[in-house]
Order: structure tokens, then sequence, then C-alpha cells
């Protein structure tokens, strides 16, 4: 198979998935919580819903608060082609960079955060200034889980890290465990989910994402909404490639693909399902406790580091 056929068919599968995989997440928050809830595919019926409405924008909002949607959905999507789903044999394999990929989400945080500011509305202001203090925390922690995961293939390639793991034996060594349970946590507190945010409110004092979108309207919104599905499903293709490689296709033979859509499937089901737990079970934190949440990450992410370099480099 064509590489850049296959890069673009990936990426385009990533980026109509993405609307299912949230409504997923939800879907068995709702029956753990013993509520009827939206089926799986209500996501897809509310961005169409919203992209048929009109755009109301405000007077004082600027071309920074017209572009940013498009902005922030366009650079997620280049984020999504550059990381490995099925296979590492990618032609975007040279910019699966990690200090690329989290540039690449630090430029999207960046407008997402202008446009919260731009039209000068506490809520939004509010917002961005929250998400600028949490993503201050989280990006050092996300590089030292990053750089402790690629220490050991010697590469900050993702792809180049995802084929050593999935190449080598199957022992859980303890710099593994360290950088992996960092990366979890500092996803969860990247995509907004609890018990850092709560997607599903919009209560003043703790919304973060939503307090600087609450502006958008239209298909702006439908745009801004599915940026954060994208954001989520690429943090948990991360965590299942990175964490569990095991079905990652090597070549793109079309029985190694076939494998590794079903494998990579299978472990987005099983990530769905723990994170549906995991915000069922808990509640969200306080907004000035998430500094020590976001400091834990770092901490068990320079374990890792410190553990690779002492127990395992010979």
């Amino acid at each position: 198979m064509n590489g850049w056929l296959f890069a673009i068919v990936q990426t385009l599968c990533v980026v109509f998935f993405a609307p299912f995989m949230a409504g997923l997440v939800k879907w068995m928050k709702c029956k753990l919580q013993n509520r009827q809830g939206p089926p799986p595919w209500q996501p897809y019926r509310n961005l169409l819903k919203l992209s048929r409405k009109q755009v109301v924008l405000a007077d004082t909002a600027s071309f920074v608060f017209r572009i940013a949607p498009y902005v922030v959905f366009s650079v997620t999507i280049v984020a999504v082609s550059v990381v490995p789903v099925i296979s590492v044999q990618l032609p975007t394999a040279a910019l699966a960079d990690v200090i690329v990929l989290v540039g690449f989400l630090s430029l999207a945080r960046f407008f997402l955060s202008l446009a919260g500011m731009d039209v000068g509305t506490s809520f939004g202001g509010m917002g961005s200034s929250r998400e600028v203090t949490i993503s201050s925390l989280a990006e050092p922690a996300l590089l030292m889980a990053f750089f402790t995961l690629a220490m050991n293939a010697s590469s900050t390639n993702v792809s180049t890290v995802i084929a050593h793991l999935s190449q080598g034996s199957l022992i859980l060594y303890p710099s593994l465990i360290f950088s992996s349970l960092g990366l979890i946590l500092v996803a969860i507190a990247e995509t907004g989910r609890i018990p850092i945010d709560n997607p599903a409110t919009h209560l003043e004092l703790t919304m973060i994402h939503e307090a600087m979108i609450l502006e958008y309207s239209g298909r702006h919104l439908a745009l801004m909404e599915w940026a954060a599905m994208l954001k989520l499903t690429l943090y948990s293709l991360l965590i299942v490639n990175l964490i569990v490689p095991l079905g990652v296709a090597l070549t793109l033979r079309p029985g190694d693909l076939l494998l590794g859509a079903v494998s990579v499937s299978c472990k987005l089901l099983l990530l769905a399902l723990f994170l549906a737990v995991v915000e069922t079970a808990q509640a969200k934190m306080r907004l000035f406790r998430a500094p020590q949440y976001l400091g834990l990450a770092f901490i068990l992410s320079l374990l890792g580091m410190m553990s690779h370099i002492i127990l395992e480099v010979r």
C-alpha cells in the first residue's frame, strides 16, 4: 500500500472516529451511573446541528477570534497525522518527534487562549488564565514522560519509540511504569477530564475549557468541540501505543494492518472503559489542588528517568 495514501486515510479515520470516542466515554459513564444517557454517536448529531446554525460574533471580536477555530482544528489534525495509529511505517514519521508534537499542541492552546481573552468577557479571561496555568505545569511533566520513554529507544521519534517497545521483551521496567503513570495523569489534565476539569458542566467556578469557548456559536463552536474530541483521541492513541505497543503494525502489509486496526480498537475500548470508571468514582478536585496533581505527574516521570539511568543503563 502507498505510504502517503495510508497516512491520509489513517488521519481521516481518526478525525471521523474522534466524536465517537468522546460519545463512547460519556455513554459508558451514564451506564455506570444507572442513567439512560445519549448514544455514543450523539456527538455527530451535535456537530451537524451546530454546523447548520448561524455564527454570532460579538462586536468586540477581532480577527483572532474568527480564525482561532480553524487554526486550532487544523493544527490538531496535523498533530494527529504524525502520530502512529495502526502502523509505524508512515511517511510523516520524520515529523513524529515528541518536541514537534508538543509544539503543535502548544500552538493550538495558544490560539485557544487568545480567543478566550479576545472578546473581553470575564469568563473567557478566567478560562484562558486557568488553561495557561495548567499547561505550564503539564508540559514539563509531559516532556519528562516522553523523554523517559524515548531513552529506551535512544530516539525522541514517536514511531521509533513504539517500534522499539513493540519489538522488546514483555518486561515491566520501573522506568516504563513511572513514565506511563505520569503520561496518564498529564493526559487527563490536558484533555480537560475529571478530576482537573468537567467537560459536562458550565459552572463558572470550575470550568476551564468551556469558559474559553463560551462566546462561540455555529460552525465555530463545532470546530472547537471537534478539536477537543480530537485531542482526547490523540492522547488516547499515545497512551495505548506507547504503554501497550502490542499489535502495532511494523509494515504496511494488509494482514499486519488488519491486526493493528483490531488491536488499537480493542485497546481504545478498554481505555474508554477505564476513563469512564475513573470519572465515575472520582469527583472534580479544587482548582488550587491542580498544581499538586501535576506535580505528582512530574515526580513520577522524573522517577522513571532516574530509575532508567540507575537501574537499566549498563
